[in-house]
């Protein structure tokens, strides 16, 4: 990458000088006291079996003029942007597929997370959650009605607050159905942290920060939870677990994520029919400048031929 030698250029992950004093180190106990306050909420104001998908979530498709598909998606701090182009042939590729391919990218900005600087090189994080967000969609895509062509589908994350990739899945999904590209069903997504047996739904990045730390307490549970379904057919289309937890404890939290991607639902479909709603409004529009344009043309078309008619 060329660098600008007219300035400065300091390391790419770098981390501020404050993160190394006395003040920013906590212990394990003190974090976790500062989640919740003396009424049992959390920082932000929600229990923790509310998930910011019902109170502090907004959406919207066509946002990206180039894109074929495209959408924005708000979890209060967390902003999702996601792009998907037109289906394109395989790439080095001698042998026939007969069932098309999703091509997947997850990029952070660079100022996205509280903690570091993101570097421009993708690093390991942003390819694990490249690989999470494929394996999710490809359930919900009917690849075999693009044999040997796949859809490049990139999702760049301004804003990092938690549940980022369930909120990339969420927001990947919108702009799938605004491309109208085939699908067995809309894709939901939801994510949980659970820190010494504590549930917190749909967690912000301090949340899973915490969870995925070494706890000083053992034979507890401690991790972060995210999946994915299809909620007409009743399907997962993608699980994945950090940490260590008991099986009782993961499947009262999936039961618990299957309720939160159902009530996530009629949000999704209201915004793809607000969607609809106005390209059928644009279309009149541009039906009735065309009816306009053509009463025009009539019009002067008769009016010249009564000139010619008079000369």
């Amino acid at each position: 990458m060329p660098l600008d030698y007219r300035r400065f250029n300091g390391p790419e992950d770098s981390i501020p000088y404050k993160h190394f004093t006395k003040e920013f180190f906590n212990s394990y106990e003190n974090l976790f006291k500062d989640l919740i306050d003396e009424n049992g909420l959390r920082k932000d104001g929600r229990a923790l079996d509310e998930a910011r998908t019902m109170c502090m979530f907004f959406a919207r498709t066509d946002m990206i003029s180039q894109a074929k598909g495209s959408s924005y998606l708000e979890l209060k701090k967390t902003k999702v942007v996601c792009s998907v182009f037109d289906p394109r042939e395989i790439m080095h590729q001698n042998e026939f597929s007969t069932l098309g391919q999703l091509f997947c990218e997850v990029k952070f900005a660079p100022f996205s997370c509280p903690r570091q600087r993101r570097p421009h090189a993708p690093d390991s994080e942003e390819k694990a959650l490249s690989v999470a967000l494929r394996k999710a969609l490809e359930p919900t895509v009917c690849r075999h009605l693009f044999p040997n062509y796949q859809i490049d589908i990139f999702v760049y994350i301004l804003e990092h607050d938690g549940s980022c990739l369930a909120a990339a899945i969420n927001a990947a999904g919108l702009a799938l159905a605004d491309a109208a590209v085939p699908m067995y069903d809309i894709i939901t997504a939801c994510s949980l942290a659970i820190i010494e047996d504590k549930v917190f739904v749909d967690p912000t990045e301090a949340e899973e920060h915490l969870a995925t730390m070494d706890p000083t307490t053992e034979g507890k549970n401690n991790g972060v939870i995210t999946i994915a379904m299809l909620p007409e057919l009743k399907q997962i289309s993608d699980y994945r677990q950090i940490g260590s937890m008991d099986v009782n404890c993961v499947m009262k939290s999936i039961e618990i994520l299957q309720k939160e991607c159902l009530k996530l639902l009629p949000n999704i479909q209201q915004i793809l029919v607000l969607n609809v709603v106005k390209c059928f409004e644009q279309q009149k529009q541009l039906d009735k400048e065309a009816r306009e344009r053509e009463v025009a043309l009539n019009a002067k078309m008769e009016e010249w031929k009564a000139l010619l008619n008079g000369g």
